[in-house]
């Protein structure tokens, strides 16, 4: 979204305010996205719906107004412990910078010891196009490392020697992903990111300040809309996990390497959910996660609302058997993730860097009958 100059020009808006009443006009609108008729009515949705909006305003003034000059970037987090979007991965740190497909970069760095460390580089935005479109991976198993572990990569549209993230011309966000198999036992990596193409100076440029104002209002009312449509097409299989469409995840934003099996759960205060996976494929992890309807992550900090390969018990089998539930089952239901007060919201399986995708099978059960299923759900 840009500055509308039908009427005036981006100048003439700062100086006479009226930049700042459209920016606030616009932040109105998006509170009608939790007011549409699909979403829940009741007053915890509609409170978590509203707070979800402000967070996204941190996520949008931080990505393109604070952090939007691609000639002299920065990393930001437009998901973290408290703000979250579209299911971001309770073991994941995010970090995103802004660039320009048209410039060259260097990203210099330790890898740490998480398990899975990945780059990427995207064209488009939720704020402009609605979608954010692959355009070049790196992954941390590809790169080449000096002893201590450091790293530096070169970001740029034309093909570079040593450790290349590629980007096009139309490239305008960085990526870094870091999913952790246990964080109590691994190191996180770290980075910084440089322009090292010529620039100018970082003075206030007030046009583009205006632009960046707007798209950050817009940032807001598109990511909120896209989710909830996401969650109305979820609808459709309530309390099941079939795969997503995995090249829409992918313009969304989402890692090549990571296969999607997204939906929507819904339980009554007498009901619980098994979700049981029959095999599990060699993969280098896979996790599975509960969110709200605005499909923002359970708070993780104080809730166990995600498992993974390294954090789960295994049946005896191989398999593995996750409950959802609103209560504790007790010590028979090692795998238990809570539900945190909410009665309804997305559902996440990831299989990442995974040679299959075998499918997940989910059933609703009465809780006073869990452990009884179990055991049924065990001999088979």
């Amino acid at each position: 979204m840009s500055y509308d100059s039908s009427a005036k020009t981006p100048d003439q808006g700062i100086l006479d305010g009226s930049l700042w009443a459209r920016f606030c006009e616009e932040l109105k609108a998006a509170g009608d996205v939790v007011l549409q008729a699909q979403t829940p009515p009741d007053l915890m949705n509609r409170a978590e719906g509203f707070r979800y909006l402000t967070r996204l305003l941190r996520a949008g003034l931080d990505s393109y107004v604070e952090s939007s000059d691609p000639r002299f970037p920065r990393f930001f987090q437009l998901a973290n412990e408290t703000i979250k979007i579209g299911n971001d991965n309770p073991d994941n740190i995010y970090h995103n910078a802004n660039v320009d497909g048209s410039l060259d970069y260097k990203l210099k760095g330790n890898r740490g010891t998480v398990d899975y460390l990945s780059f990427g580089t995207k064209a488009g935005s939720y704020a402009t196009t609605g979608s954010m479109e692959p355009t070049g991976q790196l992954e941390a198993a590809d790169l080449a490392l000096d002893d201590n572990g450091d790293f530096e990569i070169i970001l740029s549209s034309r093909p570079h020697a040593g450790n290349w993230l590629p980007m096009r011309e139309d490239s305008e966000s960085l990526i870094v992903r870091q999913t952790f198999g246990d964080r109590s036992r691994e190191r996180a990596a770290t980075y910084s990111i440089e322009c090292v193409s010529p620039r100018a100076d970082d003075s206030i440029d007030p046009a583009a300040f205006a632009g960046q104002l707007m798209r950050s209002a817009g940032f807001v009312k598109n990511t909120a809309d896209l989710f909830v449509q996401w969650m109305d097409r979820y609808s459709a299989h309530i309390n099941r996990l079939p795969a997503d469409d995995q090249a829409r995840c992918q313009r969304a934003g989402g890692d090549s390497s990571i296969y999607y099996l997204q939906s929507y759960w819904k339980l009554a205060p007498d009901e619980a959910l098994l979700i049981h996976a029959r095999d599990i494929p060699k993969c280098r992890t896979w996790n599975f996660q509960l969110s709200n309807y605005w499909m923002e992550s359970l708070d993780y900090r104080y809730h166990r609302v995600c498992v993974n390969k390294h954090t789960a018990a295994y049946n005896s089998d191989g398999s593995v058997t996750v409950v959802v539930a609103h209560s504790d089952p007790g010590d028979d239901c090692p795998n238990w993730l809570t539900t945190a007060g909410h009665d309804q919201g997305g559902m996440l399986w990831r299989w990442v860097e995974a040679d299959a995708h075998p499918p997940v099978e989910c059933r609703v059960v009465k809780f006073a009958e869990l452990l009884a299923e179990l055991k049924v759900e065990h001999a088979r």
